[in-house]
């Protein structure tokens, strides 16, 4: 979770393709312009398989002076001893 916060923050949609899952993934990813992450929050993990977990978390950034947050509820799965971002749910 916290790599791919530090991927969005640097912009490496590369990183971000590799580490989501090729069922959800997109084809193309796009930033928000003049973004400024403020900082992570992951408030709770849990294991849900022997080979799937969520997180929850509260990501912040400020666009055009407006603070934002994002908080989800995202859903990971394991292949291959590597975890993959599926999907998640705005709370």
């Amino acid at each position: 979770m916290r790599s791919r916060y530090s991927a969005f923050v640097l912009q490496q949609a590369e990183y971000l393709r590799a580490t989501w899952h090729v069922s959800t993934r997109p084809d193309t990813l796009d930033f928000e312009p003049g973004a400024r992450w403020l900082g992570l929050e992951v408030r709770r993990h849990q294991v849900t398989g022997i080979d799937t977990a969520e997180v929850e978390f509260v990501a912040r950034f400020r666009l055009g002076g407006k603070a934002t947050r994002l908080h989800e509820k995202s859903r990971f799965v394991r292949e291959d001893g590597r975890w993959f971002y599926v999907d998640g749910d705005s709370m």
